[in-house]
């Protein structure tokens, strides 16, 4: 949590003048009672009405003076909690696009979005309640304690006591709530999770009827979450009549030996009154303290959890610092094995294979073979933990991570489109790009058509995840994006399985015809689709069984004749 105090380096000036001003108000708040006493043991006693008025006068600017010390303090807290909330969420977002997949997969979607939003909203509020009350409300129980002993020595030994006694049920209150707050943020992503795959995947749900199985789950995790928060609230519940009942007794006791003292004439009547007000203000700052403490306790809990995702290194090292420069070799896997992060097992293993600029390479396989996980591996998606991965004769790990993926288009199985316009989607590839270069990719993508079919052609506005779209549009669109981008290497990874036998016959057509002779990766669990590539790699768990023509291989590998046998049946 104290590593995360970086971020409030730039709000240096408004991290102290905040404070400063909440003393200065603190101060003013202190000498109230002095002049209450004032007017009582003076003006009241002699009937003094222009003294009264006088004092009146003095009180109403000591609250006026107050006020504006206290508007200025707030201005600055909230200025500097907002920038440092502002600063952190900026870093951690980038932290966050600096790690690898593996890391990613680890830490899991939900739990990034609850530490972006719910704990860094956690970490302002704690920043903003710190910086206003953190020294306002110590420096208030300190100096009326003692303002009491400037009164009278035996009454100040009632706050002597007082006070310790407060301390430690609000420190042993806090020692108890901390780490149950952390649990409590910790169920919240079990929450946020569970809502975030029902969002999601609301039409898989309902397609199988599982709504009420999914509110159970959801209920099950979320009456863990209000059990948790009423116990933790329970704990801090007890912080506000516990901290009552002592000052209240502490009253009591200056109360009724204040009397004596009056009796005997040590003390006058004001002076009671002015420690009855100094005990009072201590009732109401240890309520604050104790608010203070809440927040703080939440804060501390949520900045733990955001310094541990910094503290997440990647385990991809941007190593490299040479240029890619074009050469006869485009893409070889050299003896190339890889594993997830947790997996027992390899997800592929010992797979070499070379490719010459322009080539077409199919990769085919059966569901969980390892044809998604090679592709991954060329854009360095993922790191290999076997062999080496060559782009143009040279190890990519070798160049700029960068201008690497620059190199690269890939349309991944998921067709993911952003909400704006088709042409803000489209600039993705290449920010640069004219209409005409937009729509000649629409073109070869088989897109052209529906995006010009609406009058909006281009600025066509595209909801969230592409909601108002077809699986085939969306597809297209995403082919469309990566061509914009005008690649060297094109790697589609089974991203025209929505598209009909027809339509997906026109864009191979019109890939393979492309002026600019790219490299291009098709991978497809359809033979129709990779049949007229150059070379086709065949996967059979994880290894590389096959590799050749389609010609080729029908005469000399078993399982890309039991694929191709298997689909020529069904059709």
């Amino acid at each position: 949590m104290i590593k995360l105090l970086r971020f409030l380096k730039t709000y240096k000036k408004e991290s102290i003048l905040a404070p400063l001003f909440k003393m200065l108000e603190a101060s003013f708040e202190l000498l109230v009672p002095v002049v209450m006493a004032y007017i009582i043991d003076v003006g009241i006693v002699n009937q003094d009405k222009t003294m009264i008025f006088r004092m009146g006068g003095v009180l109403i600017l000591l609250g006026l003076i107050g006020l504006i010390c206290s508007i200025t303090a707030q201005y600055y807290s909230a200025k500097a909690a907002v920038g440092f909330a502002a600063k952190l969420r900026h870093a951690l977002f980038s932290h966050m696009q600096s790690l690898s997949y593996n890391e990613i997969d680890q830490i899991g979607t939900a739990t990034m979005i609850a530490r972006l939003t719910s704990d860094i909203n956690q970490l302002q509020a704690g920043v903003n309640m710190v910086l206003r009350l953190f020294l306002r409300s110590p420096f208030i129980v300190l100096g009326a304690m003692i303002m009491a002993f400037t009164i009278d020595v035996k009454e100040a030994l009632i706050f002597v006591l007082v006070i310790p006694v407060l301390s430690v049920v609000i420190y042993g209150i806090m020692f108890l709530t901390i780490p149950k707050y952390k649990k409590v943020q910790q169920n919240l992503d079990q929450v946020l999770s569970i809502t975030r795959e029902n969002l999601s995947g609301a039409r898989v749900i309902r397609a199988f009827n599982m709504e009420s199985q999914e509110m159970e789950r959801f209920h099950e995790k979320n009456d863990q979450l209000m059990k948790m928060q009423l116990h933790v609230g329970k704990i801090s519940a007890l912080m506000n009549p516990i901290t009552y009942i002592i000052v209240n007794l502490g009253l009591i006791a200056l109360i009724y030996t204040g009397a004596l003292q009056v009796g005997k004439g040590i003390l006058t009547q004001g002076q009671v009154i002015a420690l009855v007000n100094y005990m009072s203000q201590i009732l109401v700052e240890l309520i604050k303290l104790a608010n203070l403490i809440v927040t703080v306790t939440k804060a501390v809990a949520c900045g733990n959890r955001v310094q541990a995702v910094f503290e997440i290194e990647s385990t991809m090292k941007e190593e490299g610092t040479k240029s890619v420069v074009k050469t006869q070799d485009c893409v070889v896997f050299d003896h190339v094995s890889f594993a997830y992060g947790n997996a027992k097992e390899e997800a592929v293993s010992d797979i070499s294979f070379s490719t010459k600029p322009g080539d077409i390479i199919g990769i085919i396989g059966g569901t969980g073979c390892g044809k998604s996980t090679i592709i991954n591996l060329i854009p360095r998606f993922y790191d290999v933990t076997g062999g080496n991965v060559k782009l143009y004769g040279k190890d990519i790990r070798e160049y700029k991570i960068a201008e690497l993926r620059e190199k690269i288009g890939v349309v991944p199985q998921k067709a993911t489109l952003f909400r704006g316009s088709i042409r803000k989607n489209m600039k993705w590839g290449n920010e640069l790009a004219s209409d005409e270069q937009i729509i000649k990719a629409l073109e070869i993508a088989q897109a052209k058509e529906f995006v010009f079919a609406n009058e909006k052609g281009l600025e066509y506005k595209i909801a969230q995840g592409g909601k108002n779209l077809s699986g085939g549009q969306k597809q297209r669109l995403t082919i469309a994006r990566a061509l914009v981008k005008q690649p060297e290497i094109l790697i589609l990874d089974d991203s025209a399985s929505a598209l009909d036998f027809a339509t997906e016959a026109k864009l191979r057509r019109e890939l393979s015809e492309m002026q600019d002779k790219q490299t291009i990766f098709i991978v497809s669990q359809r033979v129709s689709s990779i049949q007229h590539a150059d070379k086709i790699l065949v996967l059979d768990d994880g290894k590389l069984v096959g590799i050749g023509t389609h010609e080729q291989l029908l005469l000399d590998c078993s399982i890309y004749q039991e694929i191709y046998e298997s689909q020529q049946n069904n059709h």
